[in-house]
């Protein structure tokens, strides 16, 4: 009798169908009795269904989208199929947060990892919550990202739970209203991963264009260059982005907030120029944290950035000097820094001080290019 589990009965039946069967001790009646009462409905030890690396919010399994408009195309796994008109689910978003996307799985799951794709067929950004519950009664909040600006596909992780429903609840758009969700999964994933406050630690980097990061900020010949992973390819002409130095800045957008620690630059070097600087983070482009300062100090090249973890899903780059010209030039942006990916440090060098004053140093000198005019 250990394995009955008798907190998930009713009251009515323990007292009406478990107490006369004489099949339980009346202190471990009492006992379960006392956890039902006094536990909330999802920390009861619900069993639940593991199926490990598989979307399970799928008509496959079961799954249904119960609350929300437009609802046949949540979970149809079209992901490409998509404009203005079609091909997305939605929901008013109301200061209540009545209004939402709900989504009922097959059977009761254990899960530990979504992934959403918000609508992104321009500049847009929402925010929003999720919340899980056996019940539609009792819901855990497993994902808060209500006070953050988040756009396009999101990978979100959490403590394992045991649920028969998921609630998308969106708080914000930055253009109008309404809440627009492109495609839901849902599943238990046996990959690593370290949370923090809420937030992913990324190990990879996640500025990059397949991680849905963008350049939101700065002049390029090509649009996200400072985020193709491209280090070789650049000259006088392209492969930098840049602004007016004492004028705007270099912004990255993240596809979601994250908990950063470190950044990789690579400045402009295709001369012995040098650059002064500083970086900002944010989760909102409203309040700003200043994380690494390099105002007073010359750098060149490769720059390995470390400071204390931050939630970050925008990063400001701003450049206060260049000892050629007006303008602040960048090749290449990363976080977290890759430190498994050897560079040649430029100077400071990664574990110089930023309020230090470095001298600048001999480089070797790049192959040869083609060039046509001074980086503006």
């Amino acid at each position: 009798m250990s394995a009955v589990r008798l907190p998930l009965m009713t009251l009515t039946e323990m007292l009406n169908v478990v107490r006369p069967s004489g099949l339980v001790s009346p202190d471990d009646l009492l006992d379960a009795i006392k956890t039902r009462s006094e536990s909330r409905n999802m920390d009861l030890n619900y069993r639940g269904m593991l199926i490990p690396e598989e979307n399970i919010a799928t008509m496959k399994h079961g799954a249904q989208v119960v609350k929300g408009e437009l609802k046949s195309s949540l979970l149809d796994g079209d992901t490409q199929n998509y404009d203005l008109d079609h091909g997305f689910s939605r929901h008013p978003i109301e200061e209540d947060g009545r209004s939402g996307l709900q989504v009922k799985l097959g059977q009761p799951s254990i899960i530990n990892h979504i992934r959403l794709l918000l609508w992104d067929r321009d500049s847009r950004s929402y925010s929003y919550y999720i919340e899980v519950s056996m019940d539609e009664l009792d819901w855990v909040r497993v994902i808060d990202h209500s006070k953050y600006l988040c756009r396009s596909w999101q990978n979100l992780y959490f403590t394992p739970r045991i649920c028969r429903y998921v609630r998308i609840v969106g708080t914000h758009n930055t253009v109008n209203k309404v809440f627009h969700l492109v495609a839901f999964e849902c599943m238990f994933t046996n990959r690593s991963f370290t949370l923090e406050n809420g937030l992913v630690v990324p190990s990879e980097n996640v500025a990059t264009i397949a991680a849905c990061a963008s350049v939101v900020e700065g002049v390029s010949r090509s649009r996200n260059a400072l985020l193709n992973g491209d280090t070789r390819n650049y000259d006088w002409d392209s492969g930098y982005t840049c602004h007016q130095l004492g004028s705007g800045a270099i912004v990255i957008q993240l596809a979601q907030p994250y908990s950063i620690g470190s950044f990789r630059l690579l400045l402009w070097d295709c001369d012995e120029r040098s650059y002064s600087y500083y970086v900002e983070v944010s989760t909102n482009q409203q309040q700003w944290t200043k994380v690494v300062d390099r105002t007073r100090v010359a750098c060149r090249s490769w720059q390995t950035l470390k400071f204390d973890n931050q939630p970050a899903s925008f990063v400001r780059v701003v450049g206060t000097h260049n000892t050629a010209n007006e303008v602040f030039h960048c090749v290449h942006f990363e976080c977290p820094a890759q430190l498994d990916t050897e560079v040649t440090e430029g100077s400071p060098g990664v574990d110089s001080s930023d309020s230090g004053t470095a001298s600048l140093e001999q480089r070797p000198q790049r192959p040869s290019r083609t060039h046509s005019l001074l980086p503006t």
